[in-house]
């Protein structure tokens, strides 16, 4: 059954869409498979409503998320910000206003934002907001919506649903993996999608400089609190050595997560000196949301993440005995 105030969230989302056009659609920074997913589902949703629209991240969108792409392109505000301002944004995966990055300096100062997400930490920036925290990703949200807008389920759209519904959920091995996720994972697979080929492209294909990261990183798992934390680190000389990417780095956490007896696995990334990325991914004895909340950032509760200024043992201590408090 639907609630009642997510119904009118729905209403009031397809009535923003249906009543605006022009409209710049953006997701969180260092996009993942639900935030590009999203993105894309977004820009099909729009074209089937005849609608105009520019696609903008902060920053590059990864190259293996780009199959969902289509024929659309994205902007990389980094490497080409646009001349022009928009005054209705779509945001989506964004758990802050924050998360949209440096793409708000091409926000008309009276913009109307459209927030459509899954997280808890979300503070509703939007003037509009459709966010459904126990959604599994924000890709299940644009399902609903899709419906609401009466939208054709075209291939392209479903490619995308599909994809964020199964990176969002481990490949439907984590907690969030509902009834309704399943669900909407058999449409999907019944009008089409192959599964197992996304599977194959998202979950199980490695890069070289992956590999070459993980060999790296293993050599630095380190524990504490009775082995019920562990975390792995990764410095900028470590990406340099290895060729590797910062698109290289995901599910190197789930290698400290995963370690049997281990409540909370983190990664330190070193984004430059003095910044360091954290990742953290609970087993649900700790709410990592709330951990990351302390150092300015947010998530789920069992997967979450912020950024610590510091040197790479400051932030290893810093966050380590924040986790180690939260177990105890």
């Amino acid at each position: 059954m639907m609630g009642d105030a997510y119904a009118l969230q729905l209403q009031a989302a397809a009535d923003f869409i249906r009543e605006h056009d022009d409209f710049l659609v953006v997701s969180h920074m260092q996009p993942d498979g639900d935030a590009a997913g999203s993105t894309f589902a977004v820009a099909f949703m729009l074209q089937s409503l005849g609608k105009r629209y520019t696609l903008m991240n902060e920053g590059p969108m990864p190259e293996k998320f780009m199959y969902m792409a289509g024929p659309n392109t994205i902007i990389n505000h980094e490497m080409n910000p646009p001349e022009r301002k928009f005054g209705r944004v779509i945001s989506v995966d964004c758990a802050d206003y924050a998360r949209i990055g440096n793409v708000n300096e091409c926000f008309e100062d009276e913009v109307l934002i459209l927030n459509i997400d899954h997280h808890a930490t979300n503070d509703l920036f939007g003037h509009a907001n459709l966010v459904r925290s126990d959604a599994a990703a924000t890709v299940e949200v644009l399902y609903d919506l899709s419906v609401e807008l009466g939208i054709s389920f075209t291939p392209e759209l479903n490619i995308c649903i599909y994809s964020g519904l199964l990176t969002d959920t481990g490949g439907f091995r984590y907690s969030n993996t509902s009834p309704k996720v399943l669900q909407i994972a058999a449409d999907m697979l019944t009008r089409g999608v192959r599964g197992y080929e996304l599977a194959e492209r998202l979950l199980e294909k490695m890069t070289y400089g992956q590999v070459s990261l993980l060999k790296k990183g293993l050599n630095t798992l380190s524990f504490a609190y009775n082995k019920r934390v562990a975390w792995l680190s990764v410095t900028i000389n470590d990406l340099a050595d290895t060729d590797a990417s910062s698109e290289d780095m995901d599910g190197l956490v789930n290698y400290a997560r995963n370690v049997e007896g281990v409540e909370v696995g983190i990664l330190f990334k070193e984004k430059q000196s003095g910044v360091i990325k954290v990742s953290l991914r609970s087993g649900g004895q700790a709410d990592v949301a709330a951990i990351a909340k302390r150092f300015g950032g947010g998530g789920h509760i069992k997967a979450a993440g912020c950024t610590v200024h510091g040197s790479m043992e400051e932030a290893i201590t810093r966050v380590v005995e924040e986790v180690g408090l939260a177990l105890s």
